[in-house]
């Protein structure tokens, strides 16, 4: 079957706003274009990349349990995927039609990860954001007026819930493999349910460790622990199993238990994990994943509460 979309997919989407194809420019608030929505997701994950100290993960510190990452090779990779996030963000604005949007933001996708591939050098940095954030992100563009956490969320599960026709029927990824073996949700799990993990537990204990006072760097810990103690995390089976999935799950619950990363006891409860994920050669890439989900939803209530809707002027009609 020849391919469906050319290999300039992100330049044809890069016109269509200045077209106004779409009603939902008419709508838009000023200030938040495709460009700052992708702006935004690279901003986020830089954020969850550049968070330390997390368990196992890569992070100012060093490669966790990785041995092909680093900070600056990530920061690398999320700059490079800026303008397949930005694609995909135009897409949403212009495209009325759910399935070819779904089949349009694929495409992106995949064209996306090919990029991350040339700007690594074959290491697979990004593969699980550029899914989960790439759906958020067109589910952001597709309705400007509602950015809240829950509305883009439930936006983006509709849309991971619809077939794309020209995916490949496997990708071979590790990931995938343990879903299956261990009859997990992954990462397709929580796109088609909405994120739950996000909107339900990260979210949630963000707001709450920042109303406890603690610094921003503990309430994104603690928001990562969150994920990190119910979700059955696919990076972890892959490398691990259910015993490290489980030593994962403890750690994290007993950590927060603890006081979490803004008290003494919890810092030294989450160093421990940490040394237990190391000692495993597991790394819990899921729940990194979903903490720059909520990182970047978080991020689009700060440009709603800056950017009101407003009727655009009449030089843009």
């Amino acid at each position: 079957m020849p391919k469906l979309y050319p290999a300039d997919l992100f330049s044809m989407c890069a016109d269509l706003p200045a077209k106004r194809v779409c009603a939902r420019d008419l709508r838009a608030p000023h200030g938040v274009s495709a460009a700052r929505l992708a702006e935004s997701v690279v901003a986020a994950l830089i954020d969850e990349v550049t968070l330390s100290p997390k368990p196992g993960l890569v992070d100012l510190r060093g490669s966790g349990a990785h041995r092909d990452l680093s900070w600056s090779l990530m920061c690398t990779s999320a700059t490079a995927l800026q303008p397949a996030f930005e694609a995909m963000a135009r897409a949403g604005l212009s495209i009325l039609d759910d399935r070819r949007l779904r089949e349009t933001i694929g495409a992106l996708g995949r064209e996306g990860e090919a990029r991350m591939f040339d700007a690594t050098g074959g290491i697979n940095t990004h593969r699980g954001a550029i899914w989960a954030l790439g759906l958020l992100v067109t589910a952001a563009a597709q309705d400007l007026d509602r950015l809240s956490a829950a509305d883009v969320a439930s936006r983006a599960g509709a849309l991971a819930r619809l077939p794309d026709r020209h995916a490949p029927a496997t990708t071979g990824n590790k990931g995938e493999a343990a879903r299956r073996t261990y009859q997990v949700g992954g990462a397709c799990g929580q796109a088609q349910a909405a994120f739950p993990h996000v909107i339900d537990v990260a979210l949630p204990e963000l707001a709450r460790s920042r109303c406890a006072g603690d610094t921003e760097t503990a309430a994104r810990l603690n928001a990562l622990l969150a994920i990190m103690a119910s979700l059955d995390d696919t990076c972890v089976l892959a490398r691990g199993g259910r015993d490290a999935l489980r030593t994962l799950q403890h750690g994290a619950r007993d950590t927060l238990e603890r006081g979490g990363a803004g008290s003494p006891e919890g810092r030294r409860a989450l160093k421990a994990l940490d040394r237990r994920l190391l000692d495993l050669h597991v790394s819990p890439g899921g729940a990194a994943d979903l903490l720059a989900a909520a990182l970047f939803l978080d991020r689009l209530a700060g440009l709603d509460a800056e950017h009101p809707a407003e009727h655009p002027s009449s030089e843009n009609d």
